[in-house]
This record gives structure tokens, sequence and C-alpha cells, in this order.
């Protein structure tokens, strides 16, 4: 779904992308989209490394781990 909005621009930013595209609501989707995606594989990359920091979570994988090769032939 896609919604119009007003928004302002600096001159020199709107000369820049009209540079850059003919389709200034796409070439800022796709910029916008890009940073959405940055942010959100920073916040995952941040949790990855709680995740190691946590002891009481890395005893719970560690038991886990263990089980995994339960009853498996090798």
């Amino acid at each position: 779904m896609s919604k119009k909005v007003s928004i302002t621009l600096d001159d020199d930013i709107l000369d820049f992308v009209d540079q850059l595209t003919s389709n200034r609501s796409s070439f800022i989707n796709d910029i916008l989209w890009q940073e959405k995606r940055r942010i959100f594989m920073k916040e995952l990359e941040d949790a990855y490394k709680d995740q190691a920091d946590d002891p009481e979570f890395q005893e719970e994988v560690s038991v886990w781990e263990i089980t995994v090769g339960d009853g498996l032939n090798a």
C-alpha cells in the first residue's frame, strides 16, 4: 500500500535527486528502504552480540546443542 504525502526538500537536495532520476518517489522510496534495512541489520547484529554476551543464554544453548545429536547415528 502506498500513501501520497507532501514533503519539503532543500533546493540543492531536489536538484540532486532530479539529476539522478526522473522518478522522485521511487528514488526516495529506495533510499528509505535501504536505510530501514540498514537499521534492522544493525539491531539484529546488536541482538546477536547481546546473546553472545549473555551467560544464561549460552548455558541454555549448550544444553540444547548436546541433545541435538542424541539418538542419531554418526
